[in-house]
This record gives structure tokens, C-alpha cells and sequence, in this order.
């Protein structure tokens, strides 16, 4: 057939891949058998006794109150348009125009569209960094307290915990001081919607004293591509504000095999834990072990950084002592071995564990690298040159006031002191570099410079990689 989006999923998906990236039901295994031949069976809409999701009454009420009690909160509402879609609601119900509100760098893009958006003032805080690993790590309570210290007028603050790495900021400490302050505290917990079932894990952000977190089902547990969940906890969200914009933001046709789909992971998780999720901690602890023994990689545990508490099921393997790239790893696994991980950058690879993966998955990554530690074993260690903190360039205006600007493109390697006008975002992990309204600074062109070298993919470029700037 002439259908090149369906032909290239069905011969991935048909091809025997190790998936060790979302969506987490991975290829359909961890859903309930059938699950996928019911899909058009459930692609309903709302009629008598399927309920509506706008004005939730019926079995939609009922599912999303199971989700508060598994998660933890006071009330959960379904997401069919993914966390973005959360982190829209949120922010356009903890700020007003003309807010500002304090966010950690290493936020998701989905946090700048939407201050460029609702007209919100970003307050950027800086991450700790580990340089052994070459990560970004967490943010700490004392630059919370200082943030909010300097700006006291700001409406709330908003923590991306886990990060890409699975490294959790210390929410508990860093909900105390919001708190002490009458601030709001919001979590993108996108790669955090495991965390609530098994005791081996971080704390998730609901029973950390956080007000509200959203979560990407479809990143760590068996649901389909766009299903969330957003939580409340406690008095100081205003639910009614929230559910406006919910209905502002959300389609107005919400899928039902999305929906189901949210229900079915729900179950799967609550009524397993923590059976379940100790299971994945086991599987990758197995893995470390084995990758230990390989002189050219290193697993990244919680052991390895001074900052945060590290997820044990998010498998994060540095290869500079094997002489190649993240990038050129994720490249060799996919090419030679059929194993597509979930992200990689200049010295790791990520991946992606969930219930819904095999030991055979496990074990054939761990061949894979046996084989590629043998193969490249006289190759030099990486040079640490690419090892570079987060940067928060000088800000000229705010991100929605650019909005309001003319534009022109220039060639990046011309970008250096002007402003830049749109998201330059390496993907994934979908963390902007440079955000609209900051001037480009000599050492973040070059960053993206490196990045593009070395076989990374950078959004906000032409293909002459050329970038918009305010003229």
C-alpha cells in the first residue's frame, strides 16, 4: 500500500527490535491479551453509557477516582493529549499574565510554549551538574530558597523530577520551602508515572507534599502514546480554574482507546505493585552487574553522583571509556543489533525499563555491548571537552513578547549576540538550549555545534542550520 507512516511502524514493529524506549506497553507486550485486536472496538465517542470526559459523571469519574487512589491523590484527571497538555493546564492555572514563575532549566519545552503561551515571565534556576557522568543531575533546596528569596512575587514553582536520567530532586525538602513561602509547587513528573508503586523507588511528587504533577503514562507504564494523568493534592489548586482550562486545552473529541488504555495501566500497576515494579528494579540490577564487568562502559547509579536519588529501572550507561559517543552507540545498537534505545547524548545511552519487558531484552543489550566492548577495545577514551553544564544565556525579553517581533534567519555560526526567536531544542530530551528572548552566547553555539557534529538531532535548525532571530 501507498501508506508510508503505517508501512515504516508495521515493518519497525514486524522487524524483532528490542524497543528500550516509550511507549511503555513496548510493541503491545505488557497490555491484556486482546487489548489490540479491541482498538477499533473501542474507538467510540460520547454516547449513553460511555460518559464525557469534559463533564465526567459516569465510568470516566469512576476510573479517574481509581487513578487518585492509586497515585495518591485527592483527584486525578485523564490526559489524551500527553503531559504537554498537563503542563499547559497547570501553568495557565498557577500563573495569570504578566506572572512569573520560577522553573528549573532543564525543563521541557512544553513549560516554554506554554509561558510564551499564557504570557508567563520564566524565572530559570540552574541544575547541579555531575561531571564524571556528563549529566545534569538535580536541582537542590537551596537554590529553591534562593530563587524564591529573589523573587518573591513569583506564583509558583514548577521542578521537572526525574529527569531524562532518572535523577530525582529532593521534592519533600524543596515542597517544605515553596510551601514556607505560600507558594504553589508543580512537578513534571512525565518519567515519574511508576514511581508510586514499589518502595524501592524515589518518592513520587503526590506523597512528596507537591500540589499538583502530571505524568506521561505512556513513558514508564503499559499505556498507548499521549496518555497522562494529571494530580492534585491538597488546597491550593484551584480545581475549578483547572477545569476550565482543561476543556480549553484538551480536544474536544478525547479518544476512548487512549482513555482505556489510562484505565488498563492503572489496574495493571495497582493491582501488581510492588511485585511488579521490584521486578524491573531486579531485571536492571542483573543488567548492572553484567555491564560491570565491561571495562569500556559504566552503569550510572545513584552511588556515582553527589546530588539526587537516582531511579534504579532508568538503565543510563556512559561509554567514554569505550572511545564512542552516545550518539554513535545508539547508531551501532540500532544498525547491527535491532536494539533502539530511548536517548543518547555525547558520552550515554538511555533507556527505558518497564514491566513490559522480557529478560531477553535485557540480555540481548548486554550481548550487544559485550560485543561492541570487544570490538572497540583499543579505541581511546572520549576526551571531556563536550562535558558542559547547563547554560542560561542573558535574557533580552520575555519568551511571548517575541512573539510580537520580525524575524529573519541567519546562519548559527552568525547567531552569536543576537536574539534568539524560537526554541533551539536537541531532541531528546527536548530540553532548549536557547529559549526566545535570550541572546546567543558564543559557548551555547558552539555546544550546538558539537551536537550536530557528533550525530545528535537539534530542533529550532533549517537544514542549512539556520536559526530564527529578532531583526
Amino acid at each position: 500500500m501507498n501508506t508510508p507512516i503505517y508501512n515504516a511502524a508495521m515493518e519497525y514493529s514486524c522487524s524483532d527490535p528490542v524497543p528500550f524506549h516509550m511507549p511503555g506497553h513496548k510493541l503491545g507486550a505488557g497490555l491484556p491479551g486482546g487489548f489490540a485486536s479491541n482498538i477499533p472496538l473501542l474507538d467510540l465517542t460520547e454516547i449513553p453509557g460511555t460518559d464525557n470526559l469534559h463533564n465526567a459523571s459516569g465510568v470516566i469519574l469512576k476510573a479517574q477516582q481509581l487513578a487518585a487512589q492509586a497515585f495518591g491523590a485527592d483527584e486525578t484527571f485523564f490526559l489524551v493529549n500527553g503531559s504537554t497538555c498537563g503542563i499547559h493546564a497547570i501553568i495557565s492555572t498557577v500563573c495569570s499574565e504578566g506572572d512569573k514563575l520560577i522553573v528549573s532549566r532543564d525543563c521541557h519545552k512544553s513549560v516554554l510554549n506554554a509561558m510564551i503561551l499564557f504570557g508567563v515571565r520564566p524565572v530559570y534556576m540552574g541544575l547541579e551538574f555531575d561531571r564524571l557522568c556528563g549529566i545534569s543531575t538535580a536541582v537542590i533546596p537551596e537554590r529553591v530558597e534562593e530563587a524564591l528569596r529573589l523573587h518573591p512575587d513569583a506564583s509558583g514553582v514548577l521542578i521537572t523530577r526525574p529527569n531524562y536520567y532518572g535523577v530525582c530532586s529532593d521534592i519533600e525538602a524543596i515542597a517544605s520551602i515553596v510551601h514556607s513561602y505560600g507558594r504553589i509547587l508543580a512537578v513534571d513528573e512525565a518519567h515519574g508515572a511508576h514511581l508510586a508503586f514499589a518502595p524501592c523507588l524515589p518518592i513520587c511528587a503526590m506523597e512528596a507534599g507537591a500540589d499538583i504533577c502530571v505524568q506521561s503514562a505512556h513513558k514508564t507504564l503499559p499505556a498507548l502514546t499521549q496518555g497522562a494523568y494529571l494530580h492534585v493534592k491538597g488546597g491550593r489548586i484551584d480545581r475549578d480554574r483547572l477545569r476550565f482550562n482543561l476543556g480549553l486545552l484538551q480536544t474536544s473529541s478525547p479518544s476512548y482507546v487512549i482513555m482505556s488504555s489510562l484505565d488498563v495501566a492503572r489496574e495493571i500497576m495497582h493491582t501488581g505493585a510492588p511485585h511488579l515494579m521490584e521486578g524491573v528494579a531486579d531485571n536492571v540490577g542483573r543488567l548492572h552487574g553484567l555491564i560491570n564487568e565491561l571495562e569500556g562502559m559504566a552503569f550510572i547509579t545513584e552511588d556515582m553522583l553527589e546530588y539526587g536519588k537516582k531511579d534504579p529501572t532508568r538503565i543510563v550507561i556512559n561509554m567514554r571509556n569505550l572511545g564512542k559517543t552516545g550518539f554513535e552507540t545508539g547508531e551501532i545498537l540500532r544498525d547491527s543489533y535491532n536494539i533502539q534505545v530511548e536517548m543518547a547524548d555525547f558520552y550515554n545511552i538511555v533507556c527505558i525499563a518497564t514491566v513490559s519487558d522480557r529478560w531477553e531484552h535485557y540480555e540481548r543489550l548486554y550481548c550487544a555491548l559485550k560485543d561492541m566492548n570487544y570490538k572497540f577495545k583499543d579505541l581511546p577514551a572520549l576526551a571531556d571537552t563536550n562535558i558542559t553544564e547547563i547554560i542560561i544565556p542573558p535574557k533580552k525579553m520575555e519568551p511571548a513578547e517575541v512573539m510580537c517581533k520580525k524575524t529573519v534567519r541567519v546562519g548559527l555560526h552568525e547567531a552569536a549576540g543576537k536574539v534568539c526567536a524560537c526554541a533551539v531544542t536537541p531532541y531528546p530530551p527536548g530540553v532548549p538550549v536557547i529559549c526566545p528572548g535570550e541572546v546567543f552566547v558564543g559557548e551555547a553555539v558552539e555546544y550546538i555545534y558539537n551536537i550536530l557534529d557528533s550525530g545528535g538531532i537539534v530542533n529550532g535548525l533549517s537544514e542549512k542550520y539556520e536559526v530564527s532571530v529578532v531583526k
